[in-house]
C-alpha cells in the first residue's frame, strides 16, 4: 500500500471514530447491578441497581436495563454502600518532624483510603490556625482522597507535649478566623492531648466552634479531677459536639458498678453529644465496648483515629474496626450507618454519604469473607468473628479508583470493544490506539 493510501486510510479510521463519538451517549455512565445496597439516610436496605452519570448518582432502582448505560458491572451477593467517611485520621505528613502528626506519625490517605472503601477523610487536629496552609498545600490539595478538616485548638497543631500543653497558643479567635477563611474544608475544632488542670482547651474550643459553627470533637486527655468528665458532656460542650475515644476507659467513661456507661455519658447523648468510636492504637477495649453495647450504648459512629501505629496495631483500617464491632453485637446496617451517613451528619455535610439521585458518586462495593478471624484492643485481648468486611471496588466521583478483583476488567484475550468512553467511568482507562497504530510511514 503507498503512503498516500495509508494516510487516507488512517483519515477513515479518524473520521469514523469522531463519527461514533458524536452518537447519543447511554443514559448511564456506569450501572452497578444486582448488589444488596444499603444507604442509612435513604432508609434503603435491599437489592437494587445503582446508575450513575457525570460523576453523580442517577438512579437506584431494581431491574435497571445494562444496556443503558457504557458500563454495566455485575455485583450480585456483594454490599453497595455510600463511599465510606473515616471521621478520625491523621495525614498531615511529609514536613519530616519526628514524634509529630504534623509529621512522621500521620499517614498520606490515597495509600490506605480507596483499598477499604473510604473516600472521604477527617483529619482529627493535626494542623492549627499556624499550619493549616502548609497542610493544605502539602497534602490536601495534592490528594485524590476528600479530605476535610479539623483545626487544632492549638496554633502549632498537634506536634507534641511542649506545643500541646502550651494554653497560650489556644486561641479560639484565631481558629475562627481560619476555619472561616475555608468553609467547607475546615469542618469542625479539635481538642487533644492535653494534662493539664484547665478547661482552657475546651473552652477555647467552643468559642472557635462558636463563631465558625462548626462542632467541636474532644480527646479529653489526661482524667483530672478539676476537669471531670461529666461537666465536659453536660457543661463546656454543646450538643452537636463530638466525644471521640469513647471505650478507651481512660477517663471515667465506664461505671464501675454496672460495666455500662457512666452518667456523664447517658447524660451527655440526651444533651445531643455524639460519641464517636475512634479506636486509634491506645482508645479502644473490648471490657468498656462489649457491656456497654450490651446495655444499649453503642457508637453514633465508627473511626479509626488512623496513624503509624493504630494501621499496624488494633485498629488496622476501617473496615477491620467494622468487623470488630460485628462481633461484638453491632448489625450490618449499623456499622454502615456509621461509617456514612452519621458521620456525614456529625460535621454537618449530609450531602455526603448517601446515594441520593443528584449526590456525588461516591460508592463502595463490599464483600463479608466468612470464616475465623480475630480481633484485638488496646491491650490486647482478643474476640472471635466469623465475618470480616473487604472492599472489592470504591468509586470516588463517579469513577472507579479500586478494585481488587478486576470486577470491571475483561479477560485479556477477550475482544477489548469500545474503550473511548472509559474515561467516563474510571480512573484506569485502556490506551485508545493511535490512527497510526501498525502503520509504517515512508
Amino acid at each position: 500500500m503507498s503512503t498516500l493510501k495509508k494516510l487516507l486510510a488512517c483519515s477513515a479510521l479518524v473520521f469514523a471514530a469522531s463519527g461514533a463519538a458524536a452518537q447519543p451517549l447511554p443514559a448511564y455512565d456506569l450501572l452497578l447491578r444486582g448488589g444488596h445496597v444499603i444507604d442509612a439516610k435513604n432508609h434503603i436496605d435491599a437489592v437494587m441497581d445503582v446508575a450513575i452519570k457525570d460523576g453523580r448518582i442517577a438512579k437506584v432502582a431494581p431491574g435497571l436495563s445494562p444496556g443503558d448505560a457504557i458500563k454495566a458491572i455485575d455485583v450480585r451477593g456483594m454490599i453497595v454502600t455510600p463511599g465510606l467517611i473515616d471521621l478520625h485520621t491523621h495525614n498531615y505528613t511529609g514536613t519530616g518532624e519526628r514524634g509529630s502528626y504534623a509529621g512522621d506519625l500521620s499517614v498520606l490517605p490515597d495509600g490506605f483510603t480507596f483499598r477499604t472503601g473510604v473516600t472521604t477523610v477527617i483529619d482529627a487536629g493535626c494542623a492549627g490556625w499556624r499550619n493549616f496552609e502548609d497542610f493544605k498545600d502539602r497534602v490536601i490539595d495534592r490528594s485524590k482522597t476528600r479530605i476535610l478538616a479539623m483545626l487544632n485548638i492549638v496554633g502549632s497543631g498537634m506536634r507534641g507535649g511542649r506545643y500541646e500543653q502550651n494554653t497560650f497558643d489556644m486561641d479560639g479567635e484565631a481558629t475562627a478566623k481560619m476555619a472561616l477563611r475555608y468553609p467547607g474544608l475546615i469542618i469542625g475544632v479539635k481538642s487533644a492531648h492535653f494534662n493539664g488542670p484547665e478547661w482552657t482547651p475546651n473552652e477555647q474550643a467552643v468559642i472557635a466552634g462558636t463563631k465558625a459553627n462548626i462542632p467541636v470533637m474532644v480527646d479529653f486527655g489526661a482524667d483530672r479531677p478539676t476537669r471531670p468528665l461529666y461537666d465536659l458532656l453536660t457543661k463546656k460542650l454543646r450538643p452537636g459536639d463530638i466525644y471521640t475515644h469513647m471505650y478507651s476507659g481512660l477517663r471515667q467513661e465506664q461505671d464501675p458498678a454496672t460495666l455500662g456507661p457512666s452518667k456523664g455519658f447517658i447524660d451527655g447523648r440526651a444533651r445531643g453529644i455524639y460519641f464517636d468510636a475512634g479506636t486509634g492504637g491506645g482508645s479502644f477495649k473490648f471490657s468498656l465496648a462489649v457491656p456497654m453495647i450490651q446495655q444499649g450504648f453503642k457508637p453514633d459512629s465508627l473511626s479509626t483515629d488512623l496513624h503509624v501505629d493504630s494501621m499496624n496495631s488494633a485498629t488496622k483500617d476501617i473496615l477491620n474496626v467494622a468487623s470488630k464491632f460485628m462481633a461484638i453485637g453491632l448489625t450490618l446496617q449499623e456499622v454502615v450507618a456509621d461509617m456514612t451517613a452519621h458521620p456525614a451528619h456529625e460535621i454537618r455535610h449530609d450531602e455526603l454519604g448517601n446515594l441520593s439521585v443528584g449526590s456525588v458518586a461516591d460508592v463502595a462495593v463490599l464483600s463479608i469473607q466468612k470464616g475465623r478471624f480475630g480481633f484485638t484492643d488496646m491491650v490486647n485481648t482478643k474476640v472471635d468473628g466469623t465475618q470480616k468486611l473487604v472492599a472489592e471496588l470504591t468509586l470516588k466521583d463517579g469513577k472507579i479508583v479500586y478494585d481488587l478483583n478486576g470486577l470491571e476488567a475483561l479477560p485479556w484475550n477477550a475482544p477489548q470493544g469500545d474503550i473511548s468512553q472509559d474515561k467516563r467511568w474510571t480512573s484506569f482507562p485502556r490506551p485508545v490506539p493511535r490512527p497510526t497504530d501498525g502503520v509504517t510511514l515512508h
